[in-house]
Parts: structure tokens; sequence; C-alpha cells
């Protein structure tokens, strides 16, 4: 979808901090280092939501998840993790392509 950031993103159209690929999904930095280490999880080819996507492509999706998450808390040094996603606007979705996003945490604040 040409108007779509994350299927912009996954063209390499606009530059992102890629964490992990493979052939079904593309794992990036949120850009709005609001929490650090903040993880977004994409389908390569676009899906509006969780609502649309097929389940072989949610099936990849989260087992992107669970590597990139397993990743943090093995080899970064993170405790735990939170999963969010929203699914339609009045649930919050501000971006139009299914995203999971991974929020690392640890039990108390690092410095």
């Amino acid at each position: 979808m040409d108007d779509c950031v994350f299927c912009r993103i996954v063209s390499g159209e606009i530059p992102s901090m890629k964490i992990f690929e493979d052939e079904q999904t593309f794992a990036f930095m949120d850009i709005a280092k609001d929490v650090d280490g903040h993880i977004l999880v994409i389908p390569k080819k676009h899906y509006q939501n969780i609502l649309d996507c097929d389940s072989e492509t949610l099936a990849a999706v989260m087992r992107t998840v669970r590597t990139v998450s397993i990743h943090l808390t093995t080899e970064c040094g993170y405790e735990g993790v939170n999963l969010l996603n929203a699914s339609e606007e009045c649930a919050g979705q501000s971006v139009p392509h299914f995203h999971i996003h991974i929020i690392p945490r640890w039990s108390s604040v690092k410095i």
C-alpha cells in the first residue's frame, strides 16, 4: 500500500532501525523513543489490523514477537515485556497497518 508508513519502512523507502527480519515479518525500533527498547513487529504484507490478518501471518508475527522478546530478556538485560496491540481507531490504533508493540521492562528503574 503506497501511502502506508509501515509498508514504506518495509520497502526501505523510509529508513528504520531494523532489529529482526524474516520472509514474513519485520521488527524495528519505535521512533517515539518513549520507552527504552520499544520495538514494533509488523507483517511485511499489509493488513489493517489483527481483525483482517490471516492465521498464517498472525502466527509468523507472534513467532517474531517471541523471538525478539526472548532476545530482550536473555541478551539485553530486561526482565520482562509488555505486548500491546490496538485494532481500529476506536481502540487507539494510530497507524492502519497491523503491528504489535514490544515494550521491555525492568522491575525497577535503571539509570
